[in-house]
């Protein structure tokens, strides 16, 4: 009975982000393996089939195959090939992956012009996992240009 309790107590944004389609498959790519494993479970308690990559190359490897992915998450600043990077190559093979950015240097990573394109996002560390479960949502369910 608590357990029913509890989750009806759930923020609104929280049981809206659980809604995951069947399939739906995202790709985060993190060096740090706490941030990344956190993250990965998020996700994955939330219905989504989830990859991981520890870095840029990795990602770029998945990113490159004929895995169905809905949607890219990464570290902007991987010590081998930065987010930016990975996401860029990414959009080569996948003109409509969206990708959410995950930065603590937020104002910083986005000055340069056209760093965020249409379909990509920014959430800054360190953040809530239901504001990460909702900025999920909220990207995936975005219409395609």
């Amino acid at each position: 009975l608590e357990e029913d309790e509890d989750d009806q107590e759930l923020p609104a944004t929280e049981r809206e982000a659980s809604d995951a389609k069947p399939g739906e498959t995202v790709l985060v790519v993190e060096d740090d393996q706490v941030v990344r494993g956190l993250v990965v479970e998020l996700l994955t308690e939330l219905g989504y089939q989830v990859i991981d990559a520890s870095d840029g190359q990795g990602g770029i490897a998945i990113l490159n195959s004929p895995q169905r992915l809905d949607l890219l998450i990464t570290d902007i600043g991987l010590p081998d090939v930065n987010g930016r990077d990975v996401a860029s190559a990414g959009r080569l093979a996948r003109p409509e992956l969206k990708v959410l950015f995950m930065t603590a240097y937020a104002e910083r990573a986005t000055q340069a012009s056209g760093f965020l394109e249409h379909g990509m996002g920014l959430i800054t560390k360190p953040f809530e996992m239901t504001q990460l479960a909702h900025r999920v949502q909220e990207i995936i369910t975005a219409p395609h240009p």
